[in-house]
Order: C-alpha cells, then sequence, then structure tokens
C-alpha cells in the first residue's frame, strides 16, 4: 500500500526491513522479502509509477502528439520515454573536482532505472569475477560464477529472458525465451561479421516474447520499451517486482521521500531507520526498521552512507576502511553510424520488432595480444522503426549527398517541402549504427565524496565526483571504431561523419553517459579494503545490507542489471535464512 498517514514526525512502527529504492535492487528486494511474510517499508525518492496507469501511458501515441514536437524536452530521452528524471535536476545538483568529468543520471520514480534502460541482460561469466586473476589489474570479487549461477537461474525463470543457449564459457548459458527473429539489417551485420570473423548471436533481453504468468503479458512487437509496456512484456522493477510485493499486503510504500542518513543506535552502532525528507512538503520524517538495505544506485548509496556521520562513524557509517566512494567505474562507450546504399528504396512494411537489437556481439578477442586488458561488447542499431520526433535518423548527414532519385539523377539537397520527403522516402531503412559497451579497470583515484560546500534544495549535501578515463578505456574505444569501419566497409556502406582521432579519444563518451555506474561501496573479505562482505552485508554494521551496483568489484563487459538483479536475490535469501537463525 501507498501509506500517506506514514508521514509523521516519528514513525512508531518497527518493520522487519526498510528498503531504500525501488530499482532493480530494490524491487527485488522487496518482491523476496514481502513474499517471505517479512514487513517491508520501501523509501523512493520520486512519484508512483505504473505503465498500465493511462495517465502514463505513451505507447503506441504518434510522434506529433509530442506536446513540444521536439524542440524542448522535459525528460532527457524526450516526453515519451518513461523516465522521470535525467542527468540534471532542478534543485539537485552535483559537482565535479579538478576539472574531472562524470555525468550522473538519475530517475525519480517507483522502478527507477528500470523503466528506462535497453533491457539487455546479460550475465557476468567466470572471468568477470576474477579479473585480477587473469590481468593482474583491480581486485578479484569474494565471490564467483558458480556462486551466482542459482540466483541467475531463478530471475532468467522469475522475470523472463529471451535468447539461445551457445556454449560460450564467459557468456554463460540461462533459460531463455525464444528470440525474435533478425531483421533485414541485422541478417546483413550476420553475413558481414561472419566474413570478417565476428561473433554475432541472437540477443538476450529481458523481454516477454511469449507469456510466462497471468500477470503480464507478451510482447507485441512495438519497439517502445522506453515508454513503459502497458502490457508488463518488458521487466521493469515498477510492475515486475514492486506491484507483486503491493499484493502481499506486507508492503509500505512511500513515494516522495529523498533519504538523508542512515539512524544508529549510539551504544551499539546498529542501523535503527532512516531519516528522508517529503520532497513537497520539505518535512523531515522518519522510519524505523530492524535492517536496512540501500538500494537507492551505486551513486545515491554512497552519498547516504557518507552523510551517515556520527561519533561512532565519522566518516560516514560503514566506512571504516575508508572506501565508501571510490573504485566507482562506469562502462566505456563508443558509437558510430552508417548509411548503407543497397538498403536504399526499400519496400516499407512493419519491421519494429522488440525494442532495441534482436542481435549482438560478445566479447570474441584475447586481450593479452592486445594493447588494452578488458573486452566489450557490440550493439547494433537499424532497421524502419518509426521515426522520432524532432530529427530522423541523421538524415541531415545524408541530404544532398547521395542521388537522390531512383533514376541515379544527382540532385540538390532539399530542406522542406517535396525534396525532403523523397530524401525520407528513398533513405528509409538504410542507417545502422554501432555501439561499443566495454570494461574499465577500477581506479581507485575514480571516486565520489561529499562535496563541503554544495547542498541540494532538501538541505542534504550533493557528491563530488572525481573521474578520468585511462590509456586502457581510451585504446580500447580505438579498437570499438576500428571494428566499426570493418563491418561498414564489408556492409559495402558509407560511415556518417569523421572517425575521432585521438584528440577526442576516439569517440570515448565521457564517464556516466552509459548509465552504468558500480563499484562504491565493494565487497571484499578484508574489512580493511572493502565495505561489505561477500553477502552484500556491512563489515561495520551487521544488519545493514546493499542491494543496488555498489558492492560490484569490476563491471564486466556486460550490462549490469542482471547481476544486481542475481546479487539481490542471494542477499534477500541470505536475509530470510539468517532471520530464522535469529542472527538479525
Amino acid at each position: 500500500m501507498i501509506n500517506n498517514s506514514i508521514y509523521i514526525q516519528s514513525q512508531q512502527e518497527v518493520f522487519d526491513v526498510v528498503i531504500v529504492g525501488s530499482g532493480a535492487g530494490g524491487g527485488m528486494a522487496a518482491h523476496t522479502l514481502t513474499k517471505a511474510g517479512a514487513k517491508v517499508c520501501v523509501l523512493e525518492a520520486g512519484q508512483p509509477f505504473d505503465p498500465a496507469d493511462p495517465k502514463n501511458i505513451t505507447q503506441l501515441k504518434w510522434p506529433y502528439e509530442s506536446p513540444r514536437r521536439g524542440t524542448g524536452t522535459t525528460r532527457a530521452f524526450g516526453d515519451f520515454d518513461a523516465a522521470y528524471g535525467g542527468w540534471e535536476i532542478d534543485g539537485e545538483p552535483y559537482t565535479r573536482k579538478n576539472g574531472t568529468k562524470f555525468d550522473w543520471f538519475r530517475a525519480r520514480m517507483v522502478g527507477g532505472r528500470t523503466n528506462h534502460w535497453g533491457r539487455i541482460s546479460l550475465r557476468f561469466g567466470p572471468d568477470d569475477f576474477k579479473r585480477k586473476s587473469i590481468d593482474g589489474l583491480g581486485d578479484d570479487w569474494p565471490i564467483g560464477y558458480d556462486d551466482m549461477k542459482p540466483f541467475y537461474d531463478k530471475i532468467d525463470k522469475m522475470l523472463g529472458v529471451f535468447g539461445t543457449n551457445e556454449g560460450l564459457r564467459n557468456d554463460p548459458d540461462g533459460f531463455f525465451l525464444p528470440p525474435p527473429k533478425p531483421r533485414l539489417h541485422e541478417l546483413m551485420i550476420k553475413k558481414a561479421n561472419k566474413a570478417l570473423g565476428i561473433p554475432t548471436y541472437p540477443s538476450r533481453s529481458s523481454i516477454l516474447t511469449k507469456p510466462i504468468n497471468s500477470e503480464r503479458g507478451s510482447c507485441f512487437y512495438c519497439a517502445q520499451c522506453n515508454r513503459g509496456c502497458s502490457a508488463y512484456a518488458d521487466f521493469s522493477s515498477s510492475s515486475v517486482l514492486v506491484k507483486p510485493a503491493m499484493a502481499t499486503g506486507n508492503l509500505t510504500l512511500l513515494p516522495f521521500a529523498m533519504a538523508r542518513e542512515v539512524m544508529t543506535d549510539a551504544a551499539t552502532g546498529l542501523a535503527t531507520g532512516v531519516s528522508y525528507v517529503h520532497t513537497g512538503t520539505l518535512q523531515e520524517y522518519s522510519v524505523r526498521g530492524k535492517i536496512v538495505m540501500l538500494a537507492a544506485s551505486a551513486g545515491e548509496t554512497a552519498r547516504l552512507l557518507l552523510n551517515s556521520k556520527s561519533s561512532r562513524f565519522p566518516e560516514g557509517i560503514a566506512n571504516s576502511s575508508g572506501v565508501v566512494g571510490k573504485y566507482i567505474n562506469d562502462s566505456t562507450g563508443a558509437s558510430r553510424s552508417a548509411i548503407i546504399p543497397s538498403l536504399f528504396d526499400r519496400k516499407t512494411y512493419n519491421e519494429d520488432g522488440v525494442s532495441g537489437l534482436h542481435v549482438y556481439t560478445p566479447w570474441w578477442l584475447d586481450n593479452k595480444k592486445l594493447d588494452f586488458p578488458r573486452g566489450y561488447h557490440i550493439e547494433y542499431g537499424g532497421g524502419m522503426g518509426m521515426p522520432t520526433y524532432g530529427f530522423g535518423w541523421g538524415i541531415e548527414g545524408i541530404n544532398g549527398k547521395y542521388a537522390r532519385s531512383r533514376e541515379g539523377i544527382e540532385m540538390a539537397a532539399g530542406g522542406y517541402g517535396a525534396t525532403l520527403k523523397e530524401d525520407f522516402r528513398r533513405f528509409y531503412g538504410s542507417y545502422i549504427s554501432f555501439a561499443g559497451r566495454g570494461e574499465p579497470v577500477p581506479r581507485e583515484d575514480n571516486y565520489c565524496e561529499i562535496d563541503p560546500n554544495t547542498v541540494d534544495k532538501y538541505g542534504i549535501p550533493v557528491l563530488r565526483f572525481h573521474y578520468k578515463w585511462s590509456d586502457y578505456e581510451i585504446k580500447q574505444a580505438k579498437h570499438m571504431h576500428e571494428t566499426f569501419e570493418q563491418i561498414i566497409h564489408e556492409l559495402g556502406g558509407q560511415p556518417l561523419g569523421p572517425k575521432p582521432g585521438a584528440d577526442k579519444n576516439y569517440g570515448l563518451e565521457d564517464p556516466g553517459r552509459i548509465i552504468h555506474e558500480v563499484g562504491t561501496a565493494r565487497m571484499g573479505n578484508d574489512p580493511k579494503s572493502s565495505v561489505v562482505n561477500s553477502n552484500c552485508q556491512a563489515h561495520d554494521v551487521k544488519n545493514l545490507f546493499l542491494a543496488d551496483a555498489s558492492p560490484f568489484v569490476s563491471q564486466g563487459d556486460k550490462n549490469a542489471t542482471w547481476t544486481i538483479l542475481a546479487l539481490s536475490l542471494r542477499t534477500s535469501e541470505y536475509i530470510i535464512s539468517e532471520r530464522k537463525k535469529s542472527n538479525l
């Protein structure tokens, strides 16, 4: 239930578990614990959200229905996108130190950033947990793939993910639904990649290609997962985890609750609850719990830990190691696009498919033979999806550069009217894009900390980021672009725009732009060099747990969400077990 009466100065009920955040980790924890009978309170800084609520539905709306028609937006990815929030939020600043760069995306809604993501659902493999043992850089996780496999298996079956078992050692098989068929541009990419020795497999995405229970429908191939699925066919924490948790009667959901700090008992040092500010009234409240779980995202969780200071925890709760905030890392990212002349003048037909890619390329090379230590995967885009408002496949980069007429007559670029329409008809479906998503090497000198001089509109001190890419990540981006150009050449395509050079870090995106940040409260066996143990339990506070990406030791060359979910499930089951033993 959403309980408005709970907004009182001192909440009297003591919950079994108080969870901060309702995204992937928080939603999974709430779902698991409430199903086990625990009384749970979830604090969410944003608003309630259900993609099936008529007031929220933007699926199947025409581009021209956008209130701004591309001239501006209140959301980072457009007015129809399901994510309320962005890299910049009014009244919620963050800062950067010493001219370094980091862009921090936050979602302010139930379900968090799971309402907007590519739904690419890749398991970490055996090597991803033991990178130091392989290349001597960073640290190994205190757990391995065998520890995580049972939980990956459970979430595959619980949430649904399509794909195919390929027997790849570091891209482990799972329990997959049938994948959608490759579209024309993806068939062409597969053929080109085969000639180049680059593997291409069906994508692995958490979208239901067939029903798995009575609560969710299956995908009807509108290719608009980013808008929130009214059929619940894709995975979003709001609809797939929080909603069923609410149905148990064991969950109290507090939206508009911006967590300020974790409260502790002065005598024992145990966590007693969480204080928060109501984002509407700006009044401060608190909620009490026997166990506190932080699942606010790697950045917000670090912020909470560092802001929770006391005489017992002068550097922030659970931070006797001094590691909180350190080793933050985001996936590397570089992208390129091209026009494929053999796809000009295509017959138009419905080719929407699922949102995003039907095929992908996992890392396929031996880093020992390269000048960078960690790999990347490739995501492919293209096809004849519905044009979005305000722009269309970089038409401005194509217009006037090719013969527009079907008779091959060279014509000048057209900017409006009949000539522009002819350009769109001619070039529609011939655009292809490539995106590399890679693994960085975690470094202690990439960190976030509390800015001593800046608070947000709620009076809470904000984060200050210090982040620089190393030569490893820059060289990785260079390799991405070399690979993209090989594929484009094999396709007979024409790259759009110049290839970025060393002066632009070979097109490497600024840190934070891929929205895969992890590692601010890393796990480990040694309390002197880690924040939590292998069960994501704080070394310093036995009833404080983390359930997001903050405990990650390294990123992997995969998207983080499936591992966040599996790790949260593992931690939640550990809590249930320890509660039964009266250890918590």
